[in-house]
């Protein structure tokens, strides 16, 4: 870097400071931001047209942790993409932003043009709404915002075709994809999905991480002695699935079994989303089921897990609750998600109780630890989405070599299901329905962090695409868009957002 581009690049306190100066000697401020994580023509003219209107033009980037463009974005660093804005001569200032948009910059350094792309003309297409903030902001200033008007790149474009992270397989399907789908329509059935009334039903967990740093082998045993660093917990479960549809859909209802614990009911409460409506049964004599996972903290290695649960089944007033609770709560919704881990919340009774009644009832049966071996889809006679992870549908035919897609089919038979979807981890996921046939995806993940969590975010919104009956092949992409977002973050730290899911899907099919 040249000492001319290493003196433009300065924080936000002395910039402001800067422009003060500049201000007072009657310098009119022109400001840009974005990502620009490849700068093309369009951004060259862009800032020449910024440059035109003010005496000194500010370039202010977005950090990397508000790129919302999905798990592979961006492709360079936010000082490697400060440092190619401020390389340019029209540029007189770069600063790194610390926030998600451009408000408080704004209110920070009191431009008097803040300048936008040509993609931002119709602010309705800007699902976020950041638009309309920013220009608030502006004008609150005593600012004004410009539209540039010179000819359209596309940063995500460009990366897709000539810079892709993906394998050809990949290119191959997002490039066939984009000539029948285009992503304002796949958002646009996402948005058609706000209006769905939603009951999640589940077991609630509570995900426990214990992260800790290896100090060695013990003197006296074969034992590997680690030294605990700190502690968090996660709603999982079917908390985690009624959070990730609260960000989907403005009504959630939840019914779950806890613990007698005040603490496990206050951790429930603070963690759920504010749209959840829960209602809460209490097991007798039994804990919040509670999974805690050891985890070397440098590399994130899970080391072990140690489970708090009672997995007895329900006694009869625990039962006889269950399902009066079922039967006042599905009246009230649209779609039943059931994520049934096989911890003994689901009764025989309960189970026939949502196949009869629920007007459309979504259904994932789990195996784990707890539960491999007798755990199957096959104790749910009816369901309108069945969705499995492809070792639980081999579990289901009793045996490994199976071929996959029969077996969907046997299980579309007994069950006739509207849509049956197998998750097949790095491979993607493949889908079945009677009228639309089988439907392959591949995997979007770029970085994994953490596979916790990521099937169910993949059931929760892919349960709602087949409730509104949206195509396949979209409902395909949403699943493996979301699960590659699920798998960058640890845990169930936070749900999908809806806005991110935009960003992302907009990213790889432009």
């Amino acid at each position: 870097m040249t000492r001319d581009t290493r003196d433009k690049i300065v924080d936000l306190e002395s910039l402001a400071r800067t422009l003060t100066r500049h201000r007072s000697e009657g310098k009119k401020i022109a400001h840009c931001h974005g990502v620009f994580d490849l700068l093309h023509i369009g951004h060259l003219r862009h800032f020449s047209e910024a440059r035109k209107l003010g005496d000194v033009l500010v370039v202010t980037v977005t950090p990397d942790r508000f790129v919302n463009k999905g798990p592979h974005r961006p492709a360079f660093t936010q000082e490697l993409r400060a440092e190619m804005v401020a390389a340019l001569d029209c540029v007189d200032y770069v600063a790194i932003n610390r926030w998600p948009t451009a408000v408080e910059v704004i209110e920070l350094i009191r431009p008097d043009f803040y300048l936008k792309g040509p993609d931002y003309s119709d602010a309705k297409k800007d699902y976020s709404g950041g638009i309309n903030l920013e220009e608030r902001a502006v004008h609150n200033v005593g600012g004004r915002l410009v539209i540039t008007s010179d000819v359209t790149f596309s940063s995500s474009n460009l990366l897709n075709q000539y810079f892709s992270v993906f394998p050809p397989e990949v290119r191959d399907y997002l490039r066939d994809l984009k000539l029948r789908r285009s992503s304002a329509e796949v958002i646009s059935y996402l948005e058609g999905l706000r209006e769905l009334r939603v009951l999640v039903v589940g077991d609630a967990i509570i995900d426990e991480y214990q992260y800790c740093e290896a100090i060695g082998k013990s003197s006296k045993e074969p034992t590997l002695v680690v030294r605990h660093l700190s502690t968090e917990k996660f709603a999982g479960g079917s908390l985690a699935i009624a959070n990730h549809a609260a960000n989907f859909v403005d009504e959630v209802g939840l019914v779950a079994f806890i613990g007698a614990r005040p603490a496990d009911e206050e951790f429930v409460h603070k963690k759920l989303c504010s749209n959840i409506k829960p209602r809460l049964l209490y097991r007798d004599r039994s804990p919040t089921v509670l999974k805690r996972r050891f985890v070397e903290s440098y590399f994130s290695t899970k080391l072990f897990e140690v489970y708090e649960l009672e997995d007895r089944a329900l006694n009869q007033s625990e039962n006889r609750q269950l399902c009066d609770t079922l039967l006042e709560e599905m009246r009230k919704y649209d779609v039943v998600i059931v994520s049934d881990f096989g911890h003994g919340m689901m009764s025989r009774e309960s189970i026939e109780l949502i196949c009869n009644e629920a007007g459309f009832a979504a259904v994932n049966v789990q195996s784990n630890a707890g539960n491999l071996g007798y755990h199957t889809i096959t104790k749910y006679k009816r369901a309108n989405y069945v969705c499995l992870t492809e070792a639980e549908v081999k579990l289901e035919a009793r045996d490994r070599q199976v071929d996959l897609k029969q077996t969907m089919l046997d299980v579309a038979q007994r069950m006739t299901p509207q849509t049956i979807c197998v998750t097949r981890g790095k491979t993607g996921c493949i889908c079945y329905s009677e009228e639309s046939g089988f439907t392959e995806a591949p995997a979007l993940a770029g970085q994994v962090v953490d596979r916790i969590g990521a099937g169910d975010a993949f059931f929760a919104i892919t349960a709602l695409c087949v409730a509104r009956q949206v195509p396949n092949e979209v409902t395909a992409l949403v699943g493996n868009a979301v699960g590659a977002q699920a798998v960058a973050i640890v845990g169930n730290r936070t749900p999908v957002q809806r806005l991110v899911l935009y960003k992302h899907i907009e990213s790889i099919l432009k």
